[in-house]
């Protein structure tokens, strides 16, 4: 299987950045990690592993992102309106300088945007807000309103909102979207929602895909036993959704 390291500096996060790419040919997969997730997590938790027939057979290409999730959401001695600040050059990296590295280094025509636990909001949130750039979300054990407090997980703006908040919370700007041409690549995207029946994000995931059906956006929300929201499941969830 191919293995390729990249590093180098963004002036728009102000530091060096670093991800991995799995596979030669397919269809591109831009990998978020899990909260404070490194870029090597994906292979860490064998998710790769559980991928390698279709990384081989150049169907999937991963290309496996850092987080700065201490830095964005979890920085809790930053101002909430900040940490979104900091989230939003964080979109304008992946936005500006990763995904024109995937487009030089593979042509394939789909992009599909993947992630657990935060990283399926991560992934969530960048294809609903550009749905023209991608193909297909697949996001496992996801919450997509970070201002809700659920079970031990916090409002992680401490009751802070402000614009930049709502236009990057899924659950919040997606009921009043009313642009056609957004709308139009929603419904053309192929969107896979997969959530434990005990997962505390359980319910948020049911009202997002509420929403979706309102907005005639088809999609499927899988519900496994359990809270399944660990490297066991989601290595079990991988080749069936990905």
């Amino acid at each position: 299987m191919n293995r390729e390291y990249h590093r180098w500096y963004t002036e728009r996060l102000g530091r060096d950045m670093e991800l991995l790419i799995f596979g030669h040919a397919g269809a591109k997969v831009l990998v978020f990690p899990t909260r404070d997730g490194r870029f090597h997590e994906y292979e860490d938790l064998r998710l790769v592993d559980s991928l390698r027939h279709k990384i081989e057979a150049g169907q999937l290409q991963l290309y496996c992102l850092d987080s700065v999730d201490h830095e964005t959401f979890y920085c809790f001695w930053r101002h909430p309106a900040d940490r979104i600040r900091r989230h939003m050059q964080f979109e304008e990296y992946i936005l500006n300088e990763v995904m024109p590295l995937m487009a030089w280094k593979n042509s394939h025509p789909c992009t599909i945007t993947h992630g657990c636990s935060l990283g399926a909001f991560h992934a969530v949130n960048i294809a609903f807000r550009h749905p023209h750039l991608f193909r297909k979300v697949s996001a496992f054990s996801g919450r997509y309103d970070l201002t809700a407090g659920v079970e031990y997980f916090s409002d992680l703006f401490d009751g802070h909102y402000d614009d930049s908040i709502y236009y990057h919370t899924p659950s919040h700007f997606l009921p009043n979207l009313n642009c056609d041409w957004r709308l139009d690549a929603l419904r053309q995207m192929d969107i896979v929602l997969v959530i434990g029946d005990e997962d505390p994000f359980l319910e948020n995931n049911r009202q997002l895909s509420e929403v979706l059906w309102s907005k005639g956006i088809a999609h499927s929300l899988h519900t496994w036993n359990g809270r399944a929201h660990q490297g066991y499941f989601w290595r079990r969830m991988a080749p069936l959704y990905v």
